[in-house]
């Protein structure tokens, strides 16, 4: 049986109806009604709904499924902690929890639809429920890392004007120390086997809760999610998402870059702050039925993950480039995945190289995907596309991307210019509404009929993309330009090189030379460094351009991140111009 979504008096239906379509071996859930209502929005012939909440309208929708014995038996929702601790929820569980949490949040904490709440909590159970609960009270959810700091913390509470903050016991201190200069924190909740002054346990709280709450019925444009920006140059932004781009998005675009179904088991590493972790593992995943599988990592740690695949059914494994970077590190050979067929990766490029040596070990693919916090998945390589090394693949459905010059005029194929995606005249479903509280950032991110995204790239003859770098992060040398990755993708191919980072340098000649920082193999570690960094820089020579090659080289132990585990060029840049 399958699950049809059909729209009809702009009103969202579910149906149950027999196969009649697969798509790479895996039966459809979206039948061909669907496809024609799809491209007849896609097409601005036909307005979106006008309600829409993910919860009821996705998530019960499925309980009731299985409660007819229509999906397989796999979990909704499947955490582990590596300690032996283990959770495991079906969606009619999922909806019975997170209404009862629903409850604490508008009875115990007098919360109210429009309402903003922070949520930064690490990788545990209770991330999901209250997420869930949130959509189900029309509050919006404000995620954020468990890395932050209090400053990080203050700067968020104050500029999102949010009424309540539910975090951890080892968070709770650094809340408490910047709560007085946030009047309109009412509300503190945390997630804790003890107690502190001035917070409510939620877990005692949501234990003695009822599970009778009615979904409060939401707009399609209505604010769903705030995403603070990783802020690599400045102030992070506030991003905010609706019901429409966040979580009716996949209904509209189907199996775009995830090729799940109600069988499916897929595990995103992605930190809760980020916004591959509400698409990769909430939203996207749950529309086809599938199980979320969740690891509390808190560290990254290559063996972990590793005999988490071989132990556990994961067909589907999304990461960074730098979780690839770090798992090829290792023989494979000594690990033989129980199901592991698809693996994605996104952030920034992924090495040709690491990818070469993933394949050759494992036997599976990685298939790139390309995004921001503004509009979610952008380009991807599906299930079935050719993959191109280097190439992060053609534009998702609903987004019309192009590469454009500095006036928004559409570049030829071959040509580089800045990665952008049509936002008029109609603004596609999917694009996030607004930087919150900041028109004039909201309007400085578009030229002409489009959003730039402030990367730089190319598009082939075939329409794949391929990303050269962000447009700060552009070197200019004697007049070459050069982007940063096409010399760390040469450079990572040296066997000496575990991680590198490629940034602009000052000379008194060129004006900026190409400078690589590198994170040395162990294996290496003793090796006479003058005489490695002349190998490094013959390498590059052969390897591309040889007017590419890094004129220096400086060996560091560890590279410097944002917390969705991209490199941070604009800092390493800032130290070699002194501004730092």
């Amino acid at each position: 049986m399958k699950l049809l979504f059909k729209l009809q008096s702009l009103k969202l239906l579910w149906i149950l109806k027999p196969p009649n379509r697969t798509f790479h071996g895996h039966p459809r859930l979206l039948s061909s009604d669907v496809y024609s209502q799809y491209e007849s929005i896609r097409q601005g012939k036909q307005e979106i709904p006008k309600y829409f909440n993910f919860a009821s309208d996705v998530l019960d929708k499925w309980s009731e499924i299985e409660k007819a014995g229509k999906r397989p038996s796999n979990p909704a929702f499947w955490w582990i902690n590596g300690e032996g601790e283990e959770v495991k929820w079906s969606f009619e569980e999922l909806g019975f929890l997170s209404r009862k949490v629903a409850n604490v949040l508008t009875k115990e904490c007098g919360l109210q639809k429009g309402d903003r709440l922070i949520l930064i909590l690490p990788r545990i159970p209770e991330w999901w429920l209250v997420k869930v609960a949130c959509l189900r009270a029309g509050i919006v959810i404000i995620p954020g890392t468990s890395q932050l700091s209090a400053k990080d913390i203050l700067y968020r509470l104050q500029a999102s004007k949010a009424t309540c903050i539910i975090t951890t016991d080892k968070l709770a201190p650094a809340v408490d120390s910047v709560a007085s200069q946030c009047q309109l924190l009412k509300t503190k909740l945390m997630v804790s086997k003890g107690s502190r002054e001035g917070w409510l346990n939620f877990t005692e709280l949501y234990q003695n809760q009822s599970a009778d709450h009615s979904c409060i019925k939401t707009r399609i444009q209505d604010p769903m999610v705030i995403f603070f920006t990783s802020g690599s140059t400045g102030s992070p932004k506030m991003t905010q998402h609706s019901q429409g781009s966040l979580g009716f998005r996949p209904l509209l675009s189907e199996r775009y870059w995830l090729d799940l179904s109600p069988s499916s088991i897929i595990w995103n590493t992605a930190d809760t702050g980020w916004i591959l972790t509400s698409i990769a593992s909430f939203f996207d995943p749950w529309v086809f039925g599938s199980c979320i599988f969740i690891h509390n990592l808190p560290q990254t740690n290559s063996a972990v993950i590793l005999n988490t695949l071989c132990r556990f059914p994961i067909d589907t494994l999304v990461g960074a480039p730098t979780l690839f970077r770090m798992l090829v590190q290792n023989d494979l050979s000594k690990y033989k995945f129980m199901n592991l067929k698809y693996c994605m990766s996104g952030g920034e490029p992924v090495n040709p190289e690491v990818m070469e040596q993933w394949k050759s070990q494992t036997g599976v693919d990685i298939y790139e995907v390309y995004g921001q916090t503004e509009m979610g998945i952008i380009c991807c390589v599906s299930k079935g596309m050719k993959i191109k090394p280097g190439s992060m693949g053609k534009a998702a459905p609903l987004y019309d991307v192009q590469i454009v010059d500095k006036n928004a005029n559409i570049l030829p194929p071959g040509q580089q210019g800045e990665i952008a995606v049509r936002s008029k005249p109609k603004r596609p479903l999917g694009f996030f509404s607004e930087y919150l509280d900041n028109p004039k950032k909201t309007a400085e991110s578009e030229r002409g009929d489009f959003y730039l995204t402030g990367d730089r790239g190319t598009m082939d003859e075939e329409g794949y993309f391929q990303f050269i770098g962000r447009d700060d992060d552009i070197i200019i040398s004697s007049g070459y330009r050069i982007g940063p990755f096409e010399v760390e993708s040469a450079l990572i191919e040296h066997p000496a090189v575990v991680e590198t980072a490629v940034v602009s340098s000052p000379d008194p000649l060129r004006g900026e030379v190409v400078k690589a920082f590198v994170v040395l193999s162990p294996a290496f570690s003793s090796t006479d460094l003058k005489s490695l960094i002349h190998d490094l820089q013959d390498h590059v020579k052969k390897t591309t351009a040889p007017y590419k090659y890094p004129r220096k080289v400086e060996f560091v132990k560890e590279l410097p991140k944002t917390i969705t585990g991209k490199i941070k060029r604009n800092e390493l840049r800032d130290k070699e111009w002194g501004r730092i």
